[in-house]
């Protein structure tokens, strides 16, 4: 029955944290290759990866991403597994050896736990944090700051859960080695890719599906010798082979490089900033001036793709939250954590999804306020 089955119910608008609201035109490509990419007579999923038709996919995916990011040539891309949770362990692993230290802010509960891992393998400390106030502001980021043996300062710039970040500008500030946990912001807004020694980025917000996870490392960073670590936590394995140690997922940095190359035609990281800074402008203005709707986020610290507010009663907090979804809005509950709504506008989410959003936002204080 299940393969007889139409579907003919219209598209939503997808405001979740990830897996997240993919580009139509990719999807629509996707289901186009789905049984015959490019004449193959078969599709990507069911190629070898170490077929000359998939390398072309994952070394056009690999360019696209260091032509958008504007990567010097210092800079390796990586695909790999194991999602950012894998990487507060190899990262530790791989930057720091027995002797040296780093310093870890905490911005929100994902750098609480790149921290909690690292501190298992490593010397970290914490630099500053936001915990005691709910996370509600980015914390201070400073060289001065920073132990003799630090190699790195490690900060998530983006926190999903609380609608905070570290703006570009700030970035750049930093007089130090960074390592950056970019998964709800790469590719939103012009930062200096370069600055960091390494970034890193789930897949599953503004890059693809999930399942891959995009590494840009300074490699001149190792700090461990070769053959120290496990093969598959060894940074140098995957430089080495170029992602393919084993088989990577192809199907998946395929769904990356069809996204890329939309980007690409959309005009640039520099187009989606202007179009996120467009759909940021509209949703807060409208909570900034409703008299149900809050955010207490600092303005300077406002993350431009994961927007939170409440109206200060968890029952009318879940009616909205009803409500939506019953206008084709879905996704929009607040992490459980925290409560209230939550909506991320990332690269893919369409300006029409907000001004419905906001549209629903002032009929709902209207019959509430």
């Amino acid at each position: 029955m299940f393969f007889n089955q139409e579907v003919t119910m219209e598209r939503v608008f997808n405001f979740s944290a990830g897996p997240s609201t993919l580009p139509v035109e990719v999807l629509e490509k996707a289901s186009k290759d789905m049984m015959n990419f490019n004449g193959s007579g078969m599709s990507v999923m069911e190629m070898s990866h170490r077929s000359s038709e998939y390398g072309a996919i994952q070394a056009d995916a690999k360019a696209s991403l260091r032509s958008l990011l504007s990567l010097d040539e210092n800079h390796d891309v990586l695909f790999l597994q194991g999602g950012g949770s894998l990487q507060f362990t190899m990262i530790p692993l791989n930057l720091l050896s027995e002797e040296d230290s780093a310093s870890y802010v905490i911005s929100g509960s994902w750098a609480k736990k790149a921290y909690q891992e690292a501190e298992k393998l490593r010397k970290v400390n914490v630099m500053s944090s936001s915990e005691e106030d709910g996370f509600s502001y980015f914390p201070e980021i400073s060289a001065d700051k920073m132990k003799p043996t630090d190699k790195y300062i490690y900060t998530c710039v983006n926190n999903t859960i609380y609608g905070t970040r570290l703006a570009p500008e700030k970035l750049a500030s930093v007089d130090a080695t960074l390592v950056c946990d970019m998964s709800s912001n790469i590719l939103t807004e012009s930062y200096d890719f370069n600055k960091p020694g390494l970034i890193f980025a789930g897949a599953q917000k503004n890059l693809g599906a999930s399942g891959v996870t995009v590494v840009v490392l300074n490699k001149e960073l190792l700090a461990t010798k070769e053959g120290e670590l496990p093969t598959m936590l060894d940074y140098r394995t995957h430089i080495e082979k170029d992602s393919m140690f084993n088989t990577p997922p192809c199907y998946n940095i395929y769904i990356c490089g069809l996204v890329l190359d939309w980007v690409k035609r959309m005009g640039g990281v520099s187009a989606m900033e202007a179009r996120n800074k467009e759909k940021a402008k509209l949703l807060y203005d409208t909570i900034d001036n409703s008299a149900l709707f809050k955010n207490n986020i600092p303005e300077g610290d406002r993350s431009l793709t994961n927007i939170v507010f409440v109206t200060g009663s968890k029952d009318l907090d879940a009616e909205f939250v009803k409500g939506a979804k019953e206008k084709g809005i879905v996704n929009i509950k607040g992490h459980r954590s925290v409560g209230g709504m939550r909506a991320s506008l990332y690269n893919a989410m369409e300006l029409e999804g907000v001004k419905r959003l906001v549209d629903y936002m002032k009929e709902f204080e209207r019959n509430n306020g």
